[in-house]
């Protein structure tokens, strides 16, 4: 089901997804609503799954020992039940920050996070040296994170 978006709910999802530690009285002085009024549309955002949850992100720089990594996987064998043993294990990993299954040579495109190159090397043994159904994987370590983000535009030009 797709959201009806208003003019002030395309704003007030923007500043929400910039700064969700914003206050009620911020965000409804930015776009012009009174603090009910906002808490309201959250509420409605909420409900309907358009906002699925709130969360604080770590600065990895500040935290420091954190390397990431790009990981193409491609399967042995293809059915409904291997992709979900695979995606399964991924999701139980709290080093595989995102996940996404692709079409073309390549199944599989991961971002891990990992501690150093030996942690990298740990946790790429764990999820497909392990696995007899992984035909094949390339990692490509993270130099400079360019561009981070999760924010989805809600409007397109």
């Amino acid at each position: 089901m797709r959201a009806q978006l208003d003019d002030i709910d395309h704003l007030l999802l923007g500043l929400v997804q910039e700064d969700a530690s914003r206050t009620l009285h911020e965000l409804g002085e930015a776009v012009g609503l009174s603090p009910s009024a906002v808490q309201r549309r959250l509420t409605r955002y909420r409900e309907s799954g358009l906002l699925r949850r709130q969360i604080a992100v770590l600065d990895p720089d500040v935290l420091g020992q954190t390397m990431f990594a790009l990981v193409l996987v491609a399967l042995e064998r293809e059915s409904v039940e291997h992709h979900r043993r695979f995606t399964e294990r991924v999701r139980g990993l709290p080093e595989v920050q995102q996940c996404y299954s692709l079409a073309g040579k390549w199944d599989y495109a991961l971002v891990l996070v990992a501690s150093g190159i030996a942690h990298c090397r740990e946790v790429a043994a764990r999820l497909f040296l392990s696995d007899d159904n992984v035909r094949r994987y390339d990692t490509m370590p993270v130099f400079d994170v360019v561009k981070r983000g999760l924010d989805v535009p809600t409007r397109w030009s």
